[in-house]
């Protein structure tokens, strides 16, 4: 697997320290090299690579803006490197891989390539169900339709493991085998974890998006519950119900998602 890489630094000389590193990684595929923000947009948009090294601090725009002027079009893997540590909330919060101090330490760096590995082998494997799927519908419409309805083991890997979330000025890297509870308040989500609670700025319809379906449904407009973590169901008045979590919590279940109970009931 080659891993096409641009880099994007105002310093001549970052960009070459940088590029000798990655010469010990012979996967890395260095298309371009860009010296400021309106170029790497110009460049990612023209080369649609799979990553790339992006400076924060650069005439014009800067890294954040590099990112945010990529939303109409799919993004690469970002690494943010630079020799400020205090953009390190900001990166995380921008979806970055990794986040690298000037001067790159190699053993960060290889770290750092791991996790982008990692990143594009659950990417282009969930790619290469989806083209069997579309290639299957048009040969054996019934075969795709029996696959499609009993799933397969690639599906989950679009969907979010870890989940980085900026509360009270720190970075928590939650595990998302451990949220019990979603609640939304407007456009903040309240993740509740048993033992703890963090609130995420984002809005519920989003973060479904980066959860697992088969996992995580919603038991009312404005909560979320793992049914992993339901360890009982209590029925309530009026067809309504409440889930009883690991925790020793309770989720009151609305009559308009009880298909949800159904799922307890064999």
């Amino acid at each position: 697997m080659t891993i096409r890489t641009i880099l994007v630094d105002d310093e001549t000389l970052a960009i070459q320290g940088l590029e000798l590193r990655l010469q010990a990684h012979p996967d890395v595929e260095i298309v371009d090299r860009c010296a400021n923000g309106r170029e790497a947009i110009r460049s990612i948009k023209t080369n649609k690579p799979d990553l790339v090294f992006l400076d924060i601090q650069m005439p014009g725009f800067d890294g954040f803006s590099v990112v945010q002027g990529l939303m109409e079009v799919e993004p690469p893997l970002f690494v943010f490197v630079t020799a400020y540590s205090e953009h390190a909330l900001r990166a995380f919060e921008a979806q970055a891989v990794d986040y690298l101090v000037k001067p790159v330490e190699e053993s960060r760096l290889a770290d750092t390539l791991e996790r982008v590995r990692q990143r594009l082998s659950e990417k282009r494997g969930a790619e290469e169900v989806e083209k069997y799927k579309e290639a299957l519908a048009e040969v054996a419409p019934e075969a795709a339709g029996e696959i499609a309805d009993a799933g397969d083991g690639h599906s989950s890997n679009r969907f979010e493991k870890l989940i980085n979330i900026k509360d009270r000025g720190k970075i928590f890297r939650v595990d998302v085998d451990t949220i019990e509870v979603v609640e939304a308040a407007g456009d903040y989500m309240c993740i509740k974890t048993g033992d703890n609670t963090l609130i995420l700025r984002q809005t519920m319809k989003d973060l479904e998006k980066r959860l697992d379906p088969r996992r995580f449904q919603r038991v009312h407009r404005s909560t979320i519950v793992n049914l992993d973590l339901v360890r009982q169901v209590k029925p309530h008045t009026n067809g309504e119900c409440f889930l009883v979590l690991d925790s020793g919590g309770q989720v009151k279940v609305s009559r308009s998602y009880r298909d949800v109970v159904a799922r307890f009931v064999h």
